[in-house]
């Protein structure tokens, strides 16, 4: 029987919206934890001074120089006694996920058991942003001994501080339509390759890899990663033509021009007359049985997924599939947000050579930010400041018209040797095919 809880008004109205609240869990798991009721207590305090008593520290295991995120109490009485002492350490474990976090019951059962039976507070959250299982509350003297456990079954630990991070990719190929490329082995061998940079902090800052299997983007990589990889293809988009037809007799006409056709951001869907669809190798056709088909201009499509999203099965991607490669995508730091700049347009991976070359390429990005970026730095800020070219030409790619940002503002530009380059354009372009 844990200890007697303390008045909680604050964190009481959290409890009292529509929402499921965290506070409920917590007061659930302090029935029979002194750690959380003095979590509790310091909680409360927190939201009643608008102030947080947290402070880092220098917490690890055996051969690790990251992966714990340290947290000692600051609320502490004249004497130097913490307020609140079973809560006064408070640390985390992040814990590498499995590729496109399958998990069993089982072993979310065993997961659960092993953290309660070293130490732990019996807080997990599923996941972090970089993808991590997050163990929350533990004690320095257990630190360890939790490890251990989670290593036995099979676990090592995640990124912290200066270094590569814990990666994420989408469920992807395992159980999804709109994967093209193997989004597990990819991200198994670019970490794998590289685990070193995850538990040695040795980088100016973070860095992040993520993959998803197509466009959507299901695990933000294009936010969040310092090199996204992202599915995509160079073909047409395939069509089901029966499963097209089946969705237009469910929701009709008015509904495919408003939720499909008109959504279109380049207006590259139309509908005409079913004997007047265009027989372009470059454009997919679905004839809708009333005397109507719809229309995919592919050469302005854009790969935003809305209508493969819209009609599942009846539209997916294409059969040449491979991956788009972007850099330096963050959230907000020196200079706000940026979106990943692309720098690989199309690039295979389905070989042992292309996941090869893939790995390659990460880890010459790594290096060039470990020699190049300022202190607490990410990598797309590096990139702004150094600039674009610079960077091209430190890693070792050419510029494609593809890495551009946004259209050019100013409309008056130099054209003398416009014909050289794009001679030059077309000759990279063929070789590439």
């Amino acid at each position: 029987m844990a200890k007697k809880m303390y008045d909680t008004p604050n964190l009481d109205e959290l409890e009292t919206g529509p929402w499921p609240s965290f506070v409920t869990g917590l007061k659930r798991l302090a029935k029979e934890s002194d750690m959380m009721v003095d979590l509790l207590g310091q909680l409360e305090t927190s939201y009643r001074t608008k102030f947080g008593y947290w402070k880092g520290g220098t917490v690890g295991v055996v051969g690790y120089g990251g992966g714990i995120i340290p947290r000692f109490t600051e609320l502490k009485d004249e004497n130097g006694t913490p307020v609140f002492p079973e809560a006064a350490e408070f640390h985390t474990l992040r814990i590498m996920p499995p590729a496109g976090m399958h998990y069993s019951s089982d072993l979310l059962r065993q997961m659960c058991d092993a953290w309660l039976e070293t130490g732990g507070s019996g807080l997990i959250a599923l996941h972090g942003q970089s993808g991590d299982i997050m163990l929350q509350g533990v004690k320095t003297e257990n630190v360890q001994k939790a490890f251990d456990k989670f290593n036995e079954m099979g676990f090592d630990l995640g990124g912290a501080g200066p270094a590569l991070r814990t990666s994420m990719s989408c469920v992807g190929a395992a159980r999804c339509e709109m994967s093209c490329f193997d989004e597990a082995r990819a991200l198994r061998t670019v970490i794998n390759n590289n685990i070193d940079d995850m538990h040695r902090p040795s980088l100016p800052y973070k860095f992040k890899f993520k993959f998803s299997g197509c466009p959507n983007d299901c695990v933000n990589s294009i936010q969040r990663a310092d090199m996204a990889v992202i599915g995509t293809w160079r073909d047409n988009i395939r069509v089901n033509e029966a499963q097209v037809q089946d969705y237009y007799k469910a929701h009709g006409m008015t509904d495919l021009v408003n939720d499909v056709v008109s959504k279109c951001p380049t207006k590259a869907i139309t509908l005409v007359a079913a004997d007047k669809a265009p027989t372009d190798a470059h454009v997919s056709v679905a004839k809708l049985g009333d005397g109507n088909a719809l229309c995919i201009d592919n050469k302005n499509c854009v790969r935003c997924m809305h209508c493969l999203n819209v009609i599942p099965g009846g539209l997916l991607p294409g059969s040449d599939k491979g991956v788009t490669i972007l850099v330096g995508g963050k959230r907000t730091l020196k200079i706000g947000d940026l979106m990943g700049t692309v720098i690989v347009p199309f690039m295979k991976l389905e070989s042992d050579d292309d996941f090869e070359k893939l790995n390659d390429l990460g880890r010459t990005i790594i290096d060039f930010f470990a020699e190049n970026a300022l202190e607490h730095e990410r990598t797309g800020e590096m990139i702004e400041r150094i600039g674009l070219m610079n960077f091209l030409e430190g890693i070792g790619i050419e510029v494609d018209p593809n890495m551009i940002s946004h259209p050019r503002t100013n409309p008056y530009i130099r054209t003398d040797g416009w014909d050289e380059e794009v001679a030059k354009w077309n000759e990279r372009k063929q070789s590439a095919a």
